[in-house]
């Protein structure tokens, strides 16, 4: 049977885009539909603009610690307006990009929303479309317990188009987002809670990550509540939010910022109409090659639900093209070893076990840990200290793991993904020279294993 593509791929984020483009690269005729903007959640509501208020937050930390190098400011103003409309403005921009990259890379491109019809066809703006091959790649969708006055709540898609930063801020979750967009909204001069219902934030990540991140964030006057969990939300008559804890505590806020977890985006897609299962959690079940239950119908990305970093829906969408349309070029996305950021203020990066995950796995540790203030800060009154630390087996000497809490964390672990990619032994650490002076060299220097 001839179909009017060869792939049809749903959702243009970062997953769908690459598999888009790299498909039609290899001679396959594309089409891609997106509902909302392209990008996908990175690109507009994620990573990107998340980023560069992340930037902005920063500067006041920055203007503070110039003093010590001789420089004297006026009183620093921060306009929150401007801040959004330039971030609007750059974001646009990265639209406009992805829109050339399809277009000009022969993929045919359907704006509005698409529905499957059936296992080989798709119905977008009244005109249906049939496919060989149908790619699911809707991406996440945040949420918000429905509890009494949820509605006053907002998300990360709101909170980047907020028409000015609230005086006072709860954020709610424990998870990456909700630990970056606390340190945006208290950098940039909201006076900010982060409320867990858990013992300590960023579960999964190392634990002597999460300490330290605690003790630094209290240092800077963040108020981090633990083991509390909203009951209600009432809105007040000045506009604020009368918040009530499960405990039968109240504290008030102008703002209450959820980031308690993200659902695929599956709404009125149709797969009532095609095989395709879903996992018990909700998500697209697929097996190592992206196939759903669905012969015809694959899918990665968020909506998959196992890694959900950009980097990942990339590498993802990449092996789904080259399976496909050019199979001797196909590897399947190692999962090991996947570095990670999270952009808090101090950044945090990790790249491979914890110390905790690597003891359960029944390895035998050796650890290796720093703390230290940066050399930037010795001039200045800042206290923050920076965490480094080394997860090594100790029958091999490999390095197993890799975790920082400091300045430029990410960046600077991105460099040792691919030593520990290539298998590292700390005796390949110990005989790497360092760079001097930076922080990054503690990472070679550090000789004596902690206790315990």
């Amino acid at each position: 049977m001839a179909y009017d593509f060869d792939l049809y791929v749903i959702g243009a984020g970062s997953g769908g885009v690459r598999a888009a483009r790299f498909a039609a690269g290899f001679g396959a005729k594309v089409a891609v539909a997106e509902s909302r903007y392209l990008g996908g959640t990175c690109v507009n509501v994620g990573c990107v603009p998340k980023k560069l208020l992340v930037y902005g937050a920063h500067f006041a930390e920055d203007f503070e610690q110039a003093s010590g190098f001789g420089w004297s400011l006026d009183e620093a103003q921060f306009d929150w307006a401007t801040l959004i409309a330039n971030k609007d403005r750059e974001i646009n921009r990265l639209n406009g990009i992805y829109r050339n990259l399809l277009v000009n890379g022969g993929v045919t491109l359907h704006e509005g929303h698409a529905m499957i019809v059936d296992p080989h066809t798709v119905e977008i703006n009244g005109e249906r479309h049939s496919a060989k091959h149908i790619l699911i790649a809707t991406g996440g969708w945040p949420q918000i317990p429905q509890i009494p006055g949820h509605e006053h709540a907002i998300s990360s898609n709101q909170a980047f188009f907020l028409k000015e930063l609230p005086k006072r801020v709860l954020v709610v979750g424990g998870g990456y987002i909700a630990v970056e967009f606390a340190g945006i909204f208290h950098g940039l001069g909201a006076k900010t809670t982060l409320l867990y219902r858990g013992e300590l934030f960023l579960r999964g990540f190392d634990g002597s990550v999460r300490k330290h991140l605690q003790e630094e964030l209290t240092k800077r006057g963040m108020d981090l509540q633990f083991n509390a969990d909203i009951e209600r939300l009432d809105k007040q008559a000045d506009g604020s939010l009368k918040v009530t804890l499960k405990d039968g505590r109240h504290l008030e806020a102008d703002c209450v910022f959820y980031a308690t977890g993200r659902r695929p985006m599956l709404d009125n897609l149709g797969l009532e109409n095609t095989g395709v299962k879903l996992d018990k959690k909700g998500f697209v079940e697929v097996d190592e090659q992206y196939q759903t239950a669905e012969p015809s119908i694959l899918a990665l990305g968020d909506v998959i639900g196992r890694v959900q970093l950009t980097p990942v829906a990339l590498a993802e969408g990449m092996a789904v093209a080259r399976r496909l349309f050019k199979p001797e070029q196909y590897r399947p996305v190692d999962y090991k070893m996947i570095p990670t950021a999270v952009f808090s203020l101090p950044n945090i990066g990790t790249v491979g076990l914890t110390e905790e995950e690597a003891r359960d796995a029944g390895h035998d540790v050796v650890i290796f840990e720093s703390r230290f203030r940066p050399m930037k800060l010795t001039l200045t009154e800042c206290q923050e200290r920076t965490l480094m630390k080394l997860v090594v087996d100790a029958k091999t000497d490999k390095v197993l793991g890799c975790h920082m809490v400091g300045p430029e964390a990410g960046e600077i672990v991105q460099g040792l993904a691919i030593a520990l990619k290539a298998g590292a032994t700390k005796r390949h650490f110990d005989e790497t020279i360092g760079v001097h002076p930076t922080a990054a060299e503690e990472f070679v220097t550090m000789r004596t294993p902690v206790a315990g």
